[in-house]
C-alpha cells in the first residue's frame, strides 16, 4: 500500500475526521451537561464510542466519497441534542455550548501540533507505518483547524450561527433560527457544488482558508 493507494488515502483522511467530529460533539454534551442539560448524557451521547455519534452520510459516504474523488474532505456526526430550556441560563450557556464544538476542534489542533513536533523530535524508522502516522496526524491537524473554522461562519445551522442567535434580541432570534432548515442543503452548495461550477467562487477557500493558514502557521511557530 503506498500514499496514492484509495485505501491509504481514504484511511488517513476519515479516521481523524471521525475522531475529530466525534469528539466536537460530545464537548457539545459535555458542557450543556454541566450547565444543566443532562439530555446527551441521559440518551448516551457523551460515549467514546464512534457507533453513537455516526451519521450514515455525513460520517460515512460524503467523506469517503470526498478522500477517494481528492476534493477537501468534511463531515458531521449526529448532532448531540441539547435541551436548552433546562440550561440554566438558556442564554449565555447556550452560546457556551455552542462554542465548545469548535473549542473542542482547537484544543485537538493543539494536540496534533504537539504530537507532529514529538513524532519528529523521535526521528522515528522510514517505513509505511511511520508514513501512516505521519499522515493522519497532517491530516488531524488541518481537519481540526478547518472545523473549528468552519463552524464558527455565523449562519445557521453552524455553531457560529447559534453565537448569533444568543446575542440576538428574542423577536430577530426566532426568525434567525428557522434559517437553519436550509443548512445542509447551503453546506452541500459551498463545499461541493460551487467549486466545481465556478472555482473562482470557491467560497471555502475564499473564507475559511485564510484563517486556517493563520492558525497553521502560529501553531508552526510554537512548535517549530
Amino acid at each position: 500500500m503506498t500514499p496514492e493507494n484509495i485505501v491509504f488515502r481514504a484511511a488517513t483522511w476519515i479516521i481523524p475526521l471521525v475522531i475529530a467530529i466525534v469528539l466536537h460533539e460530545i464537548a457539545h454534551g459535555w458542557v450543556a451537561n454541566a450547565f444543566g442539560d443532562s439530555t446527551a448524557k441521559r440518551l448516551g451521547r457523551l460515549s467514546l464510542n464512534p457507533i453513537r455519534h455516526v451519521d450514515p452520510i455525513g460520517t460515512v459516504a460524503l467523506p469517503l466519497v470526498l478522500a477517494v474523488s481528492g476534493a477537501p474532505v468534511f463531515g458531521w456526526a449526529k448532532p448531540v441534542p441539547v435541551a436548552e430550556s433546562k440550561l440554566r441560563n438558556p442564554r449565555w450557556h447556550g452560546m457556551l455550548v455552542a462554542l465548545a464544538g469548535p473549542g473542542m476542534n482547537l484544543l485537538l489542533a493543539l494536540l496534533a501540533a504537539f504530537s507532529l513536533a514529538l513524532f519528529r523530535l523521535l526521528d522515528p524508522p522510514d517505513n509505511m507505518g511511520t508514513l501512516f502516522v505521519g499522515v493522519n496526524l497532517v491530516n488531524f491537524l488541518l481537519i481540526n483547524l478547518f472545523l473549528a473554522v468552519f463552524n464558527m461562519l455565523p449562519i445557521p445551522p453552524f455553531d457560529g450561527g447559534h453565537v448569533v442567535e444568543k446575542l440576538l434580541p428574542r423577536r430577530l432570534a426566532r426568525g434567525w433560527r428557522k434559517l437553519g432548515r436550509f443548512g445542509f442543503p447551503l453546506l452541500i452548495v459551498l463545499l461541493v457544488f460551487l467549486p466545481m461550477a465556478a472555482p473562482e467562487a470557491n467560497f471555502v477557500a475564499a473564507i475559511v482558508v485564510p484563517p486556517v493558514q493563520a492558525l497553521l502557521n502560529l501553531l508552526g511557530q510554537i512548535f517549530g
